[in-house]
């Protein structure tokens, strides 16, 4: 069965946007030629669930291909229909069914990179399997959080912690299989 890992970063203290979906602290951890393990990353995924204001935002500041690179499905979760564009597919249904079948489905991992609706959801019902959680080096005060309140509690199993020359600490943890 395919596994969804979650990929992202967040403050210290625990957003992953400033308000208005500012994410300009991110760039404090910029450096040439640091990928942080994205590539390795993305080279055992080949679908992925985002939400769509993450998508658009993404689509703003770095371009489509970002995402829709012709090597994955991308699923676009909104709540408006639209007609799917290559390999993105905008996805207005039930979250939880939606990963269901993509996990029983062959391929490759599944990553979510948020929004935190979509992470959060996820997290209602248990889905995701594998945390990677990069934290940067800031205290942004408020903004949207990673994780809400009033939420299943899960146990992780610890897997690596990498720490970076910019201060970014990298966390890994998995599902504890019950």
């Amino acid at each position: 069965m395919r596994k969804l890992s979650l990929f992202i970063a967040t403050s210290l203290d625990g957003y992953i946007s400033k308000p208005k979906d500012d994410l300009s602290f991110l760039k404090l951890v910029e450096k040439e030629g640091e990928d942080y393990g994205y590539a390795d990353f993305t080279a055992t995924i080949d679908t992925l669930i985002i939400g769509r204001k993450t998508y658009d935002y993404v689509r703003k500041e770095i371009g489509a291909s970002h995402y829709d690179n012709g090597q994955r499905d991308v699923y676009v979760i909104t709540r408006t229909e639209r007609p799917s564009v290559g390999r993105t597919n905008f996805y207005s249904g039930n979250l939880t069914d939606l990963v269901q079948r993509l996990k029983s489905e062959n391929g490759k991992n599944i990553y979510c990179d948020g929004g935190a609706e979509i992470i959060n959801e996820l997290l209602q019902h248990d889905l995701i399997d594998e945390f990677i959680i990069s934290v940067i080096p800031i205290l942004v005060g408020n903004g949207i959080r990673l994780f809400n309140d009033n939420r299943p509690e899960q146990q992780l199993e610890f897997v690596s912690v990498k720490s970076f020359d910019t201060g970014l600490t990298q966390l890994h943890y998995k599902r504890v299989d019950k």
